[in-house]
């Protein structure tokens, strides 16, 4: 299985926000059995949007995870961009609405804004594709959204990472069952990779893994993540390795 994930923001292209969004999804997508193929990342233009969701869908992953661009400013424009992709209109939720609603009641009763009452820009958050699925948004106002296309499960979540974080645990993890893979990650004390190479090299061949290395220069460690369905088959790797002399020390990321 595999997945792709595509995030939005200008902010993300200047270099003003580092997208950490990418990392943390693709961390949690492996963890359940999806190779994450690609990331790709584009501006607040409905074009630029449409056009990278079209190239995706083109090659059909099982899993796309989109970020970003929800709210309710003159730049949020993924839902557009997503549902004109798709060949589908922009359709008002009332459960998103309420939903909105109460959250800016629940803002103005804490003191964090003046004025409670929808207006145009907060209506605008509640608009979906046609026959997409609201996704809950425990940490802000604007909804996500959930879409089956051919094989392909869409998610549209929001891009501030508190908001995205909870979202992706609450409402995407559970649509894709249950975790299936493990990573142990290991300092490997080696110097030069390329003594490591024909060693990693065997133990893909011997077992049902993958493994990415992640050399820290040349010095005293390399960096080892072995990526395996269970940690026993896992564990089989990391033996393997100290058989043929690699001393290993678990590293923490």
């Amino acid at each position: 299985m595999f997945a792709e994930i595509l995030t939005v923001g200008d902010e993300l292209l200047t270099g003003n926000t580092v997208d950490s969004n990418s990392a943390f999804i693709a961390k949690k997508l492996t963890e359940r059995g999806y190779w994450v193929r690609r990331i790709t990342t584009v501006g607040d233009d409905v074009g630029d949007i449409k056009a990278a969701v079209l190239e995706i869908l083109e090659r059909k992953p099982e899993v796309l995870v989109i970020s970003g661009g929800l709210g309710p400013t003159h730049d949020d424009v993924t839902m557009l961009a997503v549902a004109e992709a798709l060949g589908k209109k922009l359709v008002p939720c009332e459960e998103c609405l309420e939903r909105i609603r109460e959250f800016y009641h629940r803002l103005y009763e804490k003191g964090l804004i003046d004025d409670p009452e929808l207006n145009d820009a907060r209506r605008k958050m509640a608009y979906l594709p046609e026959g997409a699925e609201p996704l809950e948004n425990s940490e802000g106002a604007a909804p996500g959204a959930y879409i089956e296309h051919g094989k392909t499960k869409i998610f549209v979540l929001p891009g501030m990472p508190r908001e995205m974080k909870a979202m992706l645990e609450k409402e995407v993890l559970p649509r894709l069952g249950e975790k299936k893979f493990v990573q142990l990650k290991f300092l490997a004390e080696i110097t030069d990779e390329s003594k490591l190479a024909p060693i990693l090299r065997e133990a893909l061949e011997r077992f049902n893994v993958k493994i990415h290395s992640s050399p820290k220069g040349f010095g005293r460690y390399i960096g080892i993540i072995v990526f395996a369905e269970s940690e026993v088959e896992a564990e089989k790797v990391v033996g393997f390795l100290r058989e043929r002399g690699i001393s290993l020390q678990r590293w923490k990321l």
